[in-house]
């Protein structure tokens, strides 16, 4: 199995969740903090590509509502917002290789730790 990797763009308590799911199966984690931690375009681009838009960003956060990255159609666009503001995406983030899940999935996880 491919490492995993926890991205949080910001404090929540589903990052919580998902890094104590992994600690509790005893799977080590990179946890890569986004305030600290530059995403580069080519992993943008495959969060875009895995997840999709809609769900790759926060909507339910009023901030992530307010900013016009909520509106673009375009993966460019957006992945362009998303260089610069990575707290528009939802927390966490967990890649497995090039497959990645945004916002707390356990039943998604449990599936990677079988195969």
């Amino acid at each position: 199995m491919a490492a995993i990797q926890l991205y949080i763009p910001k404090k929540s308590f589903d990052a919580q969740k998902a890094e104590r799911f992994f600690k509790e199966r005893r799977i080590q984690v990179q946890l890569m903090d986004l305030k600290k931690h530059k995403l580069g375009e080519r992993e943008v681009q495959l969060f875009i590509r895995a997840v999709g838009l809609p769900q790759l960003l926060d909507l339910e956060d009023k901030k992530v509502k307010e900013h016009p990255a909520a509106y673009h159609l375009s993966p460019e666009d957006v992945a362009a917002d998303i260089l610069e503001n990575p707290w528009l995406m939802k927390s966490p983030l967990v890649r497995c290789g090039n497959k990645v899940t945004a916002g707390y999935r356990p039943e998604v996880w449990e599936e990677w730790l079988k195969a």
